[in-house]
Order: C-alpha cells, then sequence, then structure tokens
C-alpha cells in the first residue's frame, strides 16, 4: 500500500514538474532547495554571477562525476516488485497525458488494476538471501533499463542547454562527465561470501552485458549511416575489409550478406558488429566453462580498438559536410562507448587494511625476518619500501597459507589475470597509516598485476578522521609513493561508521573538517585530490538530498572531481525509471558545476569554534548513552527489532562483523534499521540536544550566532534542515508503546529519559532553527508525512505485538471475536514458510510491517 502510494507521489511531482518547465517557471515544492537543473545552473552562472559561457564550457569539459553502486542491504522490496512497481508508474504517468482517449484510459485503468493485483499476489518476502552475484545482477539491471539510453539523453541536454547560452559546439564525446563504477562482487568487507571466484564471475558477466548491449544497437546504425559518400581514410578501409571478409553470415539476422563497398560506413560497422559479436561469446564461454575457442585477437580487447572506427566513421561524415547526421545516433553510440567501455562498469575492490597485515606477516615469518605485526609502523614502512624499490620476487608458493590469506591472494590473482579496465580503485578500510597502503602496493607488485589498482584509504571511526591529514601527508613525504601516483589521489571518508561511533554531529562536522585538512595537505605536495563519499540513504548514515549535500560541502573540496556512493533502496529512487535516472544525472553535474563555479561560504572563525566545542558535548552525550551505559545494549535488543532484521534476507553480507560483540561490531545498516522501525531515529538526534542546551547557558547571544549560522552557513542549515525532517517522521508514543510491551520493567525509566532527551532536543532545534512548528518551511513535505502516518503507525502497533509473541510464546493478546472463519488464503499464506520455529504466521506478519515500515518511511537502513 504504502509502496504504491510512493509510486503515485513520485509521479505527481514529476508531473508538476513538467507543468511548470513549460511555463517556465521553477519554483516549486521539490525544486527551491533540493533540485539543480543543468540550464537554469548554466543561466545563474552566467547571467547573475558573471561567468562567461566559455568558462562554464571549460570547467564542464574536465568535470568528472563518478557514482558508484554498492550492495549495501538496504533494498527491502525484491526485484519481482520493483519491475511490477516500474509498470504502475508507466500507466500512471500514461494517464497524465492530454491526448488521452477514452479507450485509452478504460485500457489504462485496466493494466493498472492487473499490475496492483499481480503485486498483491506476489509474496513479498525474499525466502532466502541473495548471494553476491545476485546483487550483482540486480545492480545491473538498472544499466539494462534506464541507464544506458539515460546517458546520451543526459548529455544531449546538456548540449542544448550549452547552446542557449551560446556554445555552439558539443560536449566533447569523451568528456568523462558522468561515471559509473561498482561494489557488487568486489567489496569484501566483512562478507566471507564475495570470494575471488565471485569477483571473476562479476567482472565476465558485465563484459558479456556490455557487448550484448551495443550489438544490440549496432544494426540500427549501420541503417541509419547508409551514405556513398565518404573520404579517402574511410573508404580505403573499406576496399580492404571487404576484400578480406568472408562472404555471408547467416547468423545475423539484417545485413548477412556480403556489404558491398558503396556503402562504405555499413562495411567499417560491419566489421565492428563481427567483433562484438566475438565479445560477447568469448565472454559467455568464459564465465560457463572458464575456457573459450573464439581466439582473442578476433574480439576487442581495449575500448581504444573499439572506439577507432567509431571515430573514423565520425570524422569522414563531418569533412563531407554531413555533420548533423554525425551528430545523431553515432555521437550516442561513442558517448556510451566513452562512458560503459567493454566492461559497463568498473569493479572496486574493498578489503579491511587487517587482512593485508595477515599477508604480509605469514610472509614476513616465512622468510625469517620476524612478525610484521609487531613492528612498528617506521619499520614497516621502510621494510615495504625497500621490497617495492627492489625487483626480486618477494614469495613463492611455499607460503604457508590460511584460508583468508588465500583469499586476499587469489582475489590479487583474478585482478592480474582480467583486463586492467575491469576494475577502478582498491579501497582499504579501516585505515590507519601509511603502511596500509604501501603493503596493497606490494601485494599487486607480487601477484604480477600489469596496470596496478590506484589504492584508496577510507577513513570511518571519528578518531581515522582526525588522523587522516597527517596519515595522507606521511604518505606523500615518501618519494616512492609520490613518484607511483602521478600527481593524483582518492581518499574516502565514511559517513556511516562516523555517525555510529559519535553521533551525526560531530561526525557531520569532523567529515567536514577532515575534508578541508585532507584538502590543504594535498595542496602543499602538489597532488590533486579527489574526495570518495561513503554516505547512505538514510540522514544517520549521511544522506539528504542530492544537490544540498553537494553544495554543503566545504569550499575547493570538490574541484570538479566527486566520487559518491548510491547504496541500496538509493539506486531504486535514483535510477529506477527513466525520468529519475535522468534527474539524477542532472543534480549530480549541476550541483558539482555550481560548487566549483560559486563555491559555499566558509566558515567564520567564530562559528567554527561554537561547532567545537558543541562537537565535544554531542560526542560525550552519545557515547556516554551508546557506549558507557551498561545496560544499553540489553535495551537496544529489547526496544527494536534489531534481533529480527537479518530474517528479512535483504543482503549478503552478514549484520555484524564479528558474531559476538556489543554495538561496536554491528553494522551500521541494522543500527540505524532498528531505530527508524520504533520511529525514535536516536543514533540521528542524540547529541544535538545537549550540545545546543550547553551552547546556549553558555552564553545568550549564542541563540543568534546559531540562527546567523542556519541562515547563511549552507552546511549548518543542512544539517539541521535533515535532523528537523527526521523528528517530523519520528513519534515517540510509538516508541513507548515498544518499551511497554518489550523492555523489562526495571528498564521503562530509561527509555523514558531518551524520550524526555527527544522532546528537549526537538524543542531546542525549533528554537536554533527560528521555527514554530516542524517542516513549517516545506508544507508539502509535512502533508505527504501526514497522509502515511496513520498506515504506519497501524503497521507499528502490529509489529510490536508480533515481537511481543514472538518473543514470549506465552503471551496471548486480546483477539477481538470474528463473526467470519478463517479465509482460504489466509490459511495459504502460512504454508509460505513452513520451517518458521515460531507460531503460524508470526514470522511473516513481522517482516512484513518491516518492509512496510520502510516503505512508508522511504528508508531502510
Amino acid at each position: 500500500m504504502l509502496n504504491l502510494a510512493n509510486l503515485a507521489e513520485e509521479v505527481q511531482i514529476a508531473y508538476r514538474r513538467r507543468i511548470k518547465l513549460k511555463k517556465g517557471d521553477f519554483v516549486d515544492e521539490a525544486n527551491a532547495t533540493t533540485e539543480s537543473d543543468i540550464e537554469e545552473t548554466f543561466k545563474k552562472l552566467v547571467g547573475q554571477l558573471k561567468k562567461s559561457p566559455q568558462e562554464v564550457f571549460d570547467e564542464l569539459k574536465n568535470q568528472t562525476v563518478d557514482l558508484v553502486l554498492t550492495a549495501h542491504p538496504t533494498q527491502s522490496v525484491r526485484r519481482s516488485l520493483l519491475q511490477k512497481h516500474a509498470r504502475v508508474r508507466n500507466c500512471l504517468t500514461q494517464l497524465y497525458a492530454k491526448d488521452i482517449t477514452p479507450d485509452d484510459k478504460q485500457e489504462l485503468d485496466e493494466a493498472l488494476q492487473r499490475e496492483i493485483q499481480a503485486a498483491f499476489r506476489t509474496d513479498e518476502i525474499r525466502r532466502t538471501p541473495p548471494t553476491p552475484q545476485d546483487e550483482m545482477r540486480a545492480g545491473m539491471s538498472y544499466f539494462h533499463e534506464t541507464i544506458w539510453k539515460g546517458v546520451p539523453k543526459f548529455l544531449r541536454r546538456v548540449d542544448t542547454a550549452l547552446k542557449n547560452i551560446g556554445i555552439n559546439e558539443r560536449l566533447p564525446y569523451n568528456a568523462p562527465l558522468i561515471q559509473f563504477s561498482s561494489w557488487m562482487g568486489g567489496d569484501r568487507d566483512g562478507n566471507p561470501r564475495v570470494t575471488p571466484e565471485v569477483t571473476r564471475d562479476v567482472c565476465l558477466l558485465a563484459r558479456m552485458m556490455a557487448a550484448n548491449l551495443y550489438f544490440s544497437q549496432i544494426e540500427d546504425l549501420m541503417f541509419e549511416l547508409s551514405m556513398w559518400r565518404c573520404n579517402d581514410e574511410l573508404l580505403a578501409r573499406a576496399h580492404e575489409l571487404h576484400r578480406s571478409s568472408r562472404k555471408d553470415a547467416k547468423h545475423y539476422i539484417e545485413f548477412w550478406k556480403q556489404i558491398p563497398p558503396n556503402e562504405p560506413y555499413r562495411v567499417i560497422l560491419g566489421d565492428v558488429r563481427d567483433k562484438l559479436y566475438n565479445t560477447r561469446e568469448r565472454a559467455r564461454q568464459l564465465l560457463s566453462n572458464g575456457t573459450s575457442d573464439i581466439p582473442e585477437d578476433t574480439t576487442f580487447t581495449n575500448v581504444e580498438q573499439f572506439l577507432e572506427p567509431l571515430e573514423l566513421c565520425y570524422r569522414s561524415l563531418c569533412s563531407c559536410g554531413d555533420k548533423p547526421i554525425a551528430d545523431g545516433s553515432l555521437l550516442d553510440f561513442l558517448r556510451q562507448v566513452s562512458t560503459f567501455g567493454l566492461s559497463l562498469v568498473r569493479l572496486d575492490i574493498r578489503q579491511e587494511s587487517d587482512r593485508h597485515t595477515d599477508v604480509i606477516d605469514a610472509i614476513t615469518k616465512h622468510l625469517g625476518l620476524g612478525s610484521y605485526r609487531e613492528w612498528p609502523e617506521k619499520q614497516r614502512q621502510e621494510w615495504l619500501l625497500s621490497e617495492l624499490s627492489g625487483k626480486r620476487p618477494l614469495f613463492g608458493t611455499d607460503v604457508p597459507k590460511t584460508e583468508e590469506i588465500s583469499d586476499v591472494l587469489e582475489t590479487f590473482k583474478v585482478i592480474s589475470e582480467l583486463p586492467s579496465d575491469n576494475f577502478g580503485a582498491y579501497i582499504i578500510s579501516m585505515a590507519t597509516a601509511p603502511s596500509d597502503v604501501l603493503a596493497v602496493e606490494l601485494l599487486q607488485r607480487e601477484c604480477r598485476v600489469k596496470k596496478p589498482l590506484r589504492v584508496v584509504p577510507l577513513f570511518e571511526k571519528l578518531a581515522d578522521l582526525e588522523a587522516a591529514p597527517a596519515a595522507v601527508a606521511r604518505l606523500f613525504s615518501i618519494d616512492w609513493y609520490k613518484n607511483r601516483i602521478n600527481g593524483k589521489q582518492e581518499v574516502m571518508i565514511g559517513y556511516s561508521d562516523s555517525g555510529k561511533d559519535a553521533g551525526r554531529l560531530s561526525a557531520a562536522w569532523q567529515l567536514y573538517k577532515a575534508q578541508e585538512d585532507l584538502i590543504k595537505v594535498a595542496k602543499q605536495y602538489g597532488v590533486k585530490l579527489t574526495m570518495f563519499h561513503g554516505r547512505g540513504g538514510t540522514v544517520g548514515r549521511g544522506g539528504g538530498p542530492t544537490h544540498l549535500a553537494i553544495l554543503s560541502q566545504p569550499p575547493e573540496t570538490i574541484h570538479g572531481s566527486l566520487r559518491v556512493t548510491v547504496q541500496g533502496e538509493v539506486i531504486e529512487q535514483s535510477f529506477g525509471e527513466e525520468h529519475l535516472c535522468f534527474r539524477t544525472l542532472q543534480r549530480f553535474t549541476a550541483a558539482t558545476l555550481e560548487h566549483g563555479m560559486n563555491p559555499p561560504v566558509s566558515p567564520k572563525p567564530e562559528w567554527r569554534a561554537l561547532m567545537d566545542e558543541m562537537a565535544v558535548v554531542a560526542t560525550e552525550e552519545y557515547r556516554s548513552i551508546v557506549f558507557q551505559e551498561p545496560r544499553f545494549v540489553e535495551y537496544f535488543r529489547l526496544a527494536t527489532p534489531e534481533m529480527e532484521y537479518g530474517r528479512m534476507n535483504i543482503g549478503s553480507r552478514p549484520s555484524k562483523r564479528k558474531p559476538s560483540g556489543g554495538i561496536e561490531s554491528l553494522r551500521a545498516i541494522p543500527w540505524i534499521f532498528a531505530w527508524t522501525q520504533t520511529r525514535f531515529h536516536l543514533p540521528v538526534w542524540l547529541g544535538f540536544g545537549a550540545a545546543f542546551k550547553q551552547a546556549l547557558e553558555k552564553d545568550t547571544k549564542n541563540l543568534q550566532m546559531l540562527r546567523e549560522m542556519y541562515n547563511q552557513w549552507p552546511f549548518f542549515r543542512v544539517t539541521i534542515d535533515l535532523i528537523e525532517m527526521v523528528f517530523a517522521k519520528g513519534d515517540p508514543g510509538i516508541t513507548a508503546l515498544y518499551d511497554k510491551l518489550l523492555v523489562s520493567e526495571d528498564l521503562w525509566p530509561f527509555g523514558e529519559r531518551l524520550r524526555t532527551n527527544y522532546e528537549d532536543t526537538k524543542r531546542l532545534l525549533l528554537q536554533v532553527a527560528g521555527h514554530r512548528n516542524l517542516l513549517e518551511g516545506d508544507p508539502y513535505l509535512r502533508q505527504r508525512l501526514l497522509l502515511r502516518d496513520s498506515y504506519i503507525t497501524t503497521l507499528n502497533v502490529c509489529q510490536v505485538y508480533t515481537l511481543k509473541q514472538i518473543r514470549d510464546p506465552n503471551y496471548h493478546g486480546q483477539v477481538r471475536p470474528s463473526k467470519e472463519p478463517a479465509s482460504k488464503p489466509a490459511a495459504e499464506l502460512v504454508k509460505l514458510n513452513p520451517t518458521s520455529e515460531y507460531a503460524p504466521g508470526l514470522e511473516d506478519t513481522l517482516i512484513l510491517t518491516m518492509k512496510g515500515i520502510a516503505a512508508g518511511m522511504q528508508n531502510t537502513g
């Protein structure tokens, strides 16, 4: 029900936006602060900020936004249902069309009813957890359905917007404006199911899909390019190919006979088609059998080979006066090749730093050098650098290996065997020292990785973020490393674990300062730094509207290159539909451009001082409750459905890094998920109240300063607005019901204390924002949340009673006597989960309430 409400709302917003666009009026609810329209951005830069059109064009040509799709387990809706939802969305969109006839309407109504019924008759629950290969296939389906065609369509709109500000040339087809990467099948941090074999399969599958997508379009291009006039270079190539080509190819549907030389473009493209066919079939055979009888030289092995004949066609058309034809489907095709390459997406590999230390430790022990793990950092660096500078191999096959060590080495072996364009970055989580980075460089060399992956340290915890600038400076001061990176470095910062470690306020401020300091360090050493933002979908994990998130970053930290994760349910919200895909690409491109050409204000020194003080208080308050309160973990497990989260089967990785252990070992997603379900959102707001209270008590003038920060500093405003939105979704009354039914009586006062803190924080937040009521600046969002409230509350009540029955089998709630006999479908539903350890239907009821609340809140974790 709530999923359908979300769809209807989406279509309605899109319709209203189209109406406004026709009128040329941009002031609407989802537009004013959270939208970035590419044309509006250009006009603003040229008209209001007096940038020249050429400056805008030059900036755009060198800009790169790399969207990294990850398999974070936050998409709670099954793919079977997502596809039905897409068809419902399609029907609703068509119903808004102006030229619809009564017959069309009747047929669309029937189709709508059919799809909704099919969705209701589909089991909502995943009965088995997905494998990493399943996750990758789910992620790749978005390329197939929207991204593949969405990219050239969006780039064409950029061309139009440029024309409207007086630039009469198109964006070069090889301008790296939008890039795509993936973690699906490469992210092995805490996920034992991602094996080297999985990584190999995922890469070959992506290659096969890419070749198939190109192959499906090449014949259309051959139909289009039927011209006979061409330049001498192309003519000579066409004659040469014509002489050497086979006579007929009966396995093609079109152009299966030998193409005559008086259609030279078709001759060239015919050869491209043959190679694409072989590229696809070779990847298919390698994937299914491990070997292939198709010779590698009959396929495309790198993207340059693929682009060369297409560029030849483009040059020839332009030189013969046919530029308008060249700028049609051929330009779109060139842009696709330049965006997706032969591998569709580049796969990042992510591994924990400790796993590399284990491998190097085994090697040094085997060589009789002692235990690498016990060496101080200085000794580690010296040894790693001497090995990196030397030529001799470090170890043979006789190194004693545990399963974990083999896994790490086999992964490097897979990287060395597959084409280098399959891979993006090698990310080290829990990175703290330069030796963590150098260890990966050494392992890449030892495992004969011909084109080493760029190594990216990931800083997540608060202490790691504070130490990050110094660690990166130490790395840049190593001559060997400075020569290796060629003036470019990428650093990843994690929003989820920093929030879990210190609370949202302190994490947001520390992330802000860490970026500023990292950029200073990079400038000092003459290195261009790219920040990779590991943001989740929820506010607790760094989520929020894209446009605002980018424009609230510190000045000079983006500089035209941005990498950002698109996780779980956010993938569907960003790319589930053609217009959503278009808007996502537009938002990222426009906001990145605006941030570079019109940077946000830098905070005043007194704002910084106040933020520093508030962050200390917020961290103290957050940690005193989450980590130091002796019975907090017990309360958390009783008051939320955290223990039951794993039953949803929404991801391939375990919900904990270590099976035993408290909050520290719990993943950020189930941590946020559990509090979102009970509508309490504790990790998001905890710490804010104490920080505001301390600031206001210390000096009454601070209220004025906080309001000034809210009105003038994008970072602070975004932080406060997102917390306000979370409070609008919260309901401590519901949380009290969970406490009453699920928490032992001696913990009730603790829950009461937290709810008082919630109310105090909300009051102080409104005072700082200068609002009387929550969301008074966004009446549309308030209305949308209000509409959902009664549905979500019903689901919450249902969930809490179900949890009570699951945890206390002796509990029997008062059930109203029903006059009707139990229905047959209800009895059949119970049979869908015959192996459940609980009373019939309880487990399914619980999972459905979790999914329903997630849909209503429009957030999972």
